[in-house]
């Protein structure tokens, strides 16, 4: 019978020192926070269209005119 993945894993992990166990639970982890959340593409597709050209136009200008400007007087 084959091994699972998992299994493999945690036998190529105990034959590991300490640290290099550690640096592989330090990656399990950062995979596991990097995994895509959210919703499908295809979920969203019901708000298509909602937004005219003219507000799109807005929200446009409006982006461009308040963001990624420095304020060096904020901090």
């Amino acid at each position: 019978m084959e091994s699972s993945i998992a299994d493999r894993i945690a036998d190529e992990v105990r034959a590991l020192a300490p640290e290099l166990q550690h640096r592989v639970l330090e990656f399990a982890r950062a995979l596991a926070i990097s995994e895509p959340r959210g919703v499908p593409g295809r979920q969203l597709l019901q708000f298509s269209g909602g937004l005219s050209h003219e507000d799109a136009q807005l929200m446009r200008e409006a982006i461009d005119k308040g963001c990624e400007k420095i304020d060096s007087h904020e901090w």
